[in-house]
Formats: C-alpha cells, sequence, structure tokens
C-alpha cells in the first residue's frame, strides 16, 4: 500500500502566486520561464518560502532578471553559505521571446510582472505576464464588476 505524503500541498505544483499582480494590472500575454537557483533556495522553494508580492522582472544587456522575489532561507542552510533572500535570479527564456518581449517592453510601454513560481516536471518555472497599469478608476471598476458577479450568482443560487 502506497503511504501518503504528509507534505503541505502535496498534490499543488504551485509555489507562489503574485495576486497583487492581477489587481494593479491588465495581463495581456504570459509567459513561462525557467529560473537559474541556487541548492538553498530549492530546498527553501520545496517548503513554500516566497513572496512575489514586490518582485517584478526587468531586461538587462538582452537578459531577463528576477529583482525582489524573496526566497526566504530555512534555518537548517549550510555555515559557509551566506544566502541572499533578494538575490538577482537570472530567468531563462528563448532568443526569439527576448527579443518579443523587448520590442514589447521598450517601445510600447508594458510592464513584465512575474504571476506564479510553480513546479514542472521537477523544475522551477515562473510564469511572466505583460501587463498594462491600471489606473485608479480601473481598479474600482474591476473590483464593482467582481462584487457584481458574486452577488448575480448568490441571487441565482438562491432560485
Amino acid at each position: 500500500m502506497a503511504k501518503k505524503s504528509n507534505r503541505k500541498g502535496a498534490g499543488s505544483s504551485t509555489i507562489g502566486l503574485n495576486k497583487k499582480a492581477r489587481h494593479e494590472f491588465y495581463i495581456e500575454e504570459r509567459i513561462e520561464a525557467g529560473v537559474a537557483l541556487e541548492g538553498w533556495e530549492v530546498k527553501s522553494l520545496r517548503a513554500g518560502r516566497i513572496s512575489l508580492v514586490e518582485s517584478y522582472v526587468t531586461i538587462k544587456d538582452g537578459e531577463a532578471f528576477l529583482f525582489g522575489a524573496t526566497i526566504t532561507p530555512l534555518p537548517t542552510a549550510s555555515t559557509h553559505i551566506h544566502p541572499d533572500p533578494l538575490r538577482t535570479r537570472k530567468l531563462l527564456l528563448h532568443r526569439n521571446q527576448l527579443d518579443r518581449l523587448i520590442g514589447q517592453v521598450e517601445r510600447k510601454g508594458y510592464t513584465l510582472v512575474p504571476l506564479a513560481m510553480y513546479w514542472k516536471h521537477g523544475l522551477v518555472k515562473v510564469e511572466i505576464g505583460l501587463a498594462k497599469g491600471k489606473k485608479l478608476h480601473d481598479k474600482r471598476a474591476t473590483d464593482k464588476d467582481r462584487d457584481w458577479k458574486r452577488d448575480k450568482q448568490r441571487i441565482l443560487k438562491k432560485g
């Protein structure tokens, strides 16, 4: 008989979400990218110790980097390594994807925002959103629409 896993989120491959990004931006396109990580970071990600809230993606010298993602080191980290939780991490993308993103960001004023981090076939992947910023009145309208949909579902459910 197979043993059940005791880990938190054993069936889920999602490591972390950036819910604030969907509130602050219109997400027009989603792109999957790999992340270059160190060993202690992978161990911390397995424990779910990540925050993507204040993070963003920049393109410098033709390469994409993830800034501001906090990966909290485990207390059992090795003594000879001094982990930096806010380390800049390189994103792994194909050259044609990078070229297209560079054009969108520089010419059309888009922003690159990390939306989620998850496991895929044993590798860590980041979902990047090509986004445009929302104005305050746009955020209010989005909230109002979401509340109306919720109320409409309640009314329909009651009969």
